[in-house]
């Protein structure tokens, strides 16, 4: 099976991490995705390392980083600072139902890429921009990554141990997930695009700011503040709005105990041997257990520090009561569901023969994602993706590569 979007032809102009995250997740359920990349350094996460892919005979293959966004795609070396280059990223455009960029405000449009142009060319081009403030507003010229995201869009001001506790303080979330968040929200635009454009023949832009996902992405908190006036502090690992739902230290580790609804903290506390905690009046309802945190936890952090990890576990897991430990990725990967649902995929890679690779959580009876190809070697596709996708002429392709061999100095050596 080819995918549910097989047929489906998407010009990538992205790179480093929420474009890629957006491309991958096309490709993953069956778009032809071309990845267009500078000749000679191509993706500026191919240098993310260490650790990089080792080659059967020993040379540095691509960064982990770039392997973990890159999948199911094909790599095609193209300047888009020269004529040449420019015209087959025009042309595949031209030919092309999605075209997904993250490229600075205006920047496109000085080499003729940017929406209006090619949709002037192609009307049922979906343009999927992508960039840390949008393409309007008093930021658009600024440079965005995800850590200034988290930092600006409040993230960071919920996120870490109190303030008034040890190692208090504003602190990033230990992956890019304003970058990862933006490119799920970039491939559901596109989807529904899709859908518009099927029923219409009409294309149209999809405009994507880094900011705007952080915002958006605060959920409850958003609400909070927006209700309430007051602003949110640091919980550590603990949550606003639900009690008990934090780690808690145990005899020998740490657990979480993610207790979501009343019944859940009776049948805690009927497993806890402490029965009579459910009963009292402060504490039977979560508004309850909310207002009167500051004394019921630390009850609970004494029981709870009593016995075990293990024990802990296993009697909460009988009580159906939400819990579990902290794995490191190490753990992870050796954990019996993890292994069950087979989140590790191996890929054939003409570097190193093999390369690991992280399934798709998307499962799809009719139509499951199917792992068709490594995340491709720099430029390893230029030349079948233009004879295939544009019929260009022995002679342009080799036009093309006289080009890319005059810009040659600007990187490492074309692959």
């Amino acid at each position: 099976m080819g995918g549910p979007l097989s047929g489906l032809v998407v010009v990538d102009l992205t790179r480093v991490l929420a474009g890629p995250w957006c491309t991958q997740v096309l490709a993953d359920l069956g778009a032809d995705v071309v990845k267009i990349e500078r000749p000679g350094s191509g993706d500026d996460t191919r240098d993310w390392g260490p650790p990089f892919l080792e080659g059967q005979d020993g040379e540095r293959g691509d960064a982990a980083y770039y392997l973990g966004c890159n999948r199911n795609k094909r790599s095609a070396a193209l300047d888009i600072t020269r004529p040449v280059g420019r015209r087959a990223v025009r042309e595949l455009a031209q030919n092309a139902d999605v075209f997904v960029e993250n490229f600075k405000v205006g920047d496109l449009a000085k080499h003729g890429l940017d929406a209006a142009t090619l949709r002037g060319l192609n009307s049922r081009l979906i343009y999927c921009s992508i960039t840390g403030f949008g393409q309007t507003g008093p930021y658009r010229n600024r440079p965005g990554y995800d850590f200034l995201m988290q930092g600006l869009g409040g993230l960071m001001a919920v996120t870490g141990e109190r303030d008034d506790r040890p190692g208090g303080g504003p602190q990033k979330v230990g992956i890019a997930v304003s970058d990862l968040m933006t490119g799920m929200y970039a491939a559901v635009g596109i989807l529904a695009a899709l859908t518009h454009q099927r029923a219409t023949g009409e294309g149209q832009v999809i405009d994507l700011a880094l900011l705007d996902t952080q915002v958006a992405m605060l959920a409850n908190l958003n609400m909070n503040y927006l209700v309430s006036g007051r602003v949110p502090g640091r919980m550590g690992n603990a949550h606003q709005n639900i009690v008990p739902y934090q780690t808690f230290p145990t005899r020998d580790g740490h657990i979480i105990l993610a207790v979501g609804n009343d019944t859940q903290f009776a049948s805690f506390c009927a497993a806890a041997g402490r029965p009579e905690l459910a009963a009292d009046s402060g504490y039977a309802r979560n508004s309850g257990r909310v207002a009167n945190r500051s004394e019921l936890v630390p009850i609970l952090e004494a029981m709870i520090a009593a016995r075990p990890t293990q024990w802990w576990l296993e009697a909460l897991e009988r009580a159906n009561v939400p819990c579990g430990p902290i794995n490191d990725l190490a753990q992870v990967w050796e954990d019996p569901q993890v292994v069950h649902r087979q989140m590790r995929v191996e890929l054939d890679h003409p570097l190193s023969g093999k390369v690991p690779s992280v399934a798709s959580p998307l499962r799809l009876s009719g139509t499951p994602v199917a792992y068709r190809s490594a995340p491709p070697v720099l430029g390893a596709d230029t030349n079948s993706v233009l004879r295939e996708r544009l019929g260009w002429s022995d002679d342009l392709i080799a036009e093309l590569e006289h080009e890319i061999a005059e810009a040659e100095p600007k990187g490492k050596p074309a692959v």
